[in-house]
């Protein structure tokens, strides 16, 4: 499995961005896929996880911002990322955990990254 993440940038506050995980080697469908990120001098931190089932499960702390698709046909994850605030700042990071472990919020549970992409909430 093979994981490329796209779509960071610079954005003011409370702009959006867009960021996609391109998956190939395996169907998106039958990975649990999360996304994670990382700011400087903090541990990385589970987002959102998109379950193999479909269900997805948001940290609190984007619930009502970020939003997170499947594209089953382009074997992609999506995560729409709205009223970005300065604190959103972080290399963004997607993962798979292909063995669909129970504790999906860990970074230890993920067996495959892709590289970061860069996201800068900034005025």
């Amino acid at each position: 499995v093979q994981l490329q993440a796209c779509g960071g940038g610079l954005v003011q506050p409370g702009g959006s961005l867009r960021l996609s995980c391109v998956v190939s080697g395996r169907r998106v469908n039958t990975l649990n896929i999360g996304w994670f990120r990382q700011a400087p001098g903090k541990e990385r931190e589970v987002v959102v996880v998109v379950r193999w089932s479909g269900s997805t499960c948001h940290v609190d702390s984007v619930k009502g911002r970020f939003t997170a698709s499947r594209d089953n046909a382009e074997n992609t994850i999506n995560l729409q990322m709205n009223s970005l605030k300065p604190e959103d700042t972080a290399v963004y990071y997607c993962a798979a955990d292909i063995r669909r472990s129970v504790a999906i919020t860990l970074p230890r549970s993920y067996d495959t990254w892709g590289q970061g992409t860069q996201v800068t909430v900034s005025s």
